[in-house]
């Protein structure tokens, strides 16, 4: 990877840690996620699972659920996805239908992540209808998505 690509990925990563540490405040897992469409940020995300009493408040799918609105469709084909935390099984299933070429990822979380468990539904190939698995990039500022949790 480029210097210049990482210090991309490392700069909205920083935006994702931010939004992350607004979960923690409201008692929230901390995570934090957003989507960028051709250098902008169209979506962001906060963990809110319990404030909402919905576990489908999980910072990617809100993170998804804001920038379809603004675009106006589900296609994000054209977006990528950084988030604090890899996106868990759920997740990964928003973030298939919404044909996410990319997800960059801080912390991966094992048992129930999307790609790092033994159900990597976000690299899974043999749902026809789903366009190819999207490129993961993981360990973005890790210690510092890792340091929400202290």
């Amino acid at each position: 990877m480029e210097n210049i690509k990482l210090k991309q990925h490392e700069s909205y990563m920083g935006i994702c840690i931010n939004l992350a540490k607004i979960a923690r405040q409201r008692g929230e897992s901390p995570v934090g996620s957003i989507i960028v469409q051709n250098g902008t940020v169209i979506g962001e995300g906060i963990e809110g699972g319990k404030a909402h009493g919905d576990i489908t408040f999980h910072a990617e799918i809100e993170a998804i659920r804001h920038a379809t609105k603004q675009i106006e469709k589900q296609d994000l084909s054209d977006c990528i996805m950084y988030t604090t935390h890899e996106p868990c099984i759920m997740c990964s299933y928003v973030i298939r239908h919404t044909k996410i070429p990319m997800v960059v990822i801080g912390l991966t979380t094992g048992e129930i992540g999307g790609f790092s468990s033994q159900l990597p539904l976000l690299l899974d190939a043999t749902i026809q209808r789903w366009t190819k698995p999207p490129i993961v990039i993981h360990g973005i500022l890790e210690k510092e998505c890792a340091s929400l949790h202290q």
